[in-house]
């Protein structure tokens, strides 16, 4: 039977198939949707209601303006990628740089003025549940939350999953003469909420610090200096997002009261006192970490102090039967006591005497 062979596609009219290119996943443009948590309109301090996307809820504060009313539009997103962070920048008018400091994250807390738009970055903390912190690797967990403020709308970007505002806004909802100050009020209840979390994770810090300080002065424990250290790190991490707050909140009163009322000022006083609170008491268990590093320090030189004793102490006991067996082990032929009939046992007693002497004189001077 004669054999076919296939016939090349060019033959057929037909075309050769081609590999398709890799898709480059910063191409793809998700929705800014997928990182909006949530968005509204509030008039006079009443949530519309409804559902808006960013431009149409912006479109329509702008409509009651018009009208002579008083409205602004919250919008809140979860780690935006740059190209989301970017469509919402356009709509807001929000600057280049510091669209890229909320998109990248990581910054120092600090407040920063771009025309009629205010940019506040917070560092949140949150309280890492643990058992004991000689089992713990994290104590604080850091996260970040960005807040453009303009005229008439409120702009958040958090990065870290205990950021969340959600319980922030339902209850400035609740209460409706906060939210009809406008939205550096906003602001303000952002900056409060996030400074009362640092009071709240400072004093359950105090907990651990108060465990590891009586632990390293018990006398009767051995002092693990890694527990101190972790605490430390925590602290310094801490204190990393608590002290540059203080220095962005002063700048309120004289640098920003032409864009907000005298009533938001007074707000932002009271939260730049509770910071300073906060950063004075982290201040001081910084101090009071550095001091129970050095005492645990010279506790642990005190305990190798003591082992070193010990060992010095039966090593001297071991010394005296180990010598005079090492004369015995020379194979000598004449050598005294050699051909004594009590010989041995008189070695054996002498041994035993000395190492008991040198036992109960090393006992009475608390070397063992």
């Amino acid at each position: 039977m004669p054999s076919f062979r296939a016939l090349p596609p060019s033959l057929l009219g037909g075309t050769r198939s081609r590999p398709s290119a890799p898709v480059d996943a910063r191409r793809i443009h998700v929705p800014v949707a997928r990182a909006m948590v949530d968005c509204a309109v509030y008039v006079e301090g009443d949530r519309l209601t409804g559902k808006f996307t960013h431009a149409a809820a912006l479109e329509r504060v702008r409509e009651l303006e018009a009208g002579g009313q008083k409205a602004f539009v919250w919008i809140g997103l979860h780690e935006p990628d740059e190209h989301q962070m970017q469509a919402v920048a356009e709509v807001f008018g929000l600057h280049p740089l510091a669209v890229e400091d909320a998109v990248h994250a990581h910054q120092r807390p600090k407040v920063e003025r771009y025309d009629d738009t205010l940019f506040l970055v917070l560092k949140t903390v949150t309280y890492v549940a643990h058992e004991s912190v000689e089992l713990a690797r994290e104590i604080v967990e850091t996260g970040e939350i960005m807040v453009f403020v303009g005229a008439d709308f409120v702009v958040t970007v958090r990065h870290g999953d205990h950021t969340g505002l959600a319980g922030l806004r339902k209850h400035l909802e609740e209460e409706h003469q906060h939210l009809a100050l406008g939205p550096y009020a906003v602001m303000h209840a952002i900056a409060d909420h996030v400074v009362d979390t640092y009071r709240d994770v400072s004093e359950l810090m105090e907990c651990d610090i108060d465990a590891i300080e009586s632990e390293t002065f018990s006398p009767l424990t051995k002092t693990d200096i890694e527990p101190i250290y972790l605490l430390k790190r925590e602290v310094v991490e801490l204190r990393r997002a608590v002290s540059p707050l203080t220095v962005a909140l002063g700048r309120f009163n004289p640098d920003f009261k032409d864009l907000m009322s005298k009533e938001v000022l007074r707000y932002m006083r009271d939260v730049l006192d509770h910071a300073a609170q906060a950063a004075d008491r982290i201040e001081s268990y910084d101090e009071m970490l550095s001091s129970l590093v050095q005492a645990a320090l010279a506790k642990v030189g005190m305990q190798q102090n003591v082992d070193m004793r010990k060992i010095s102490a039966w090593v001297a006991i071991a010394a005296v039967p180990t010598m005079i067996a090492g004369i015995y082990g020379m194979n000598f032929e004449h050598m005294p006591e050699l051909s004594w009939t009590w010989g041995y046992p008189a070695v054996l007693t002498l041994m035993a005497t000395v190492c008991g002497f040198l036992y109960f004189n090393f006992r009475r001077n608390n070397w063992l």
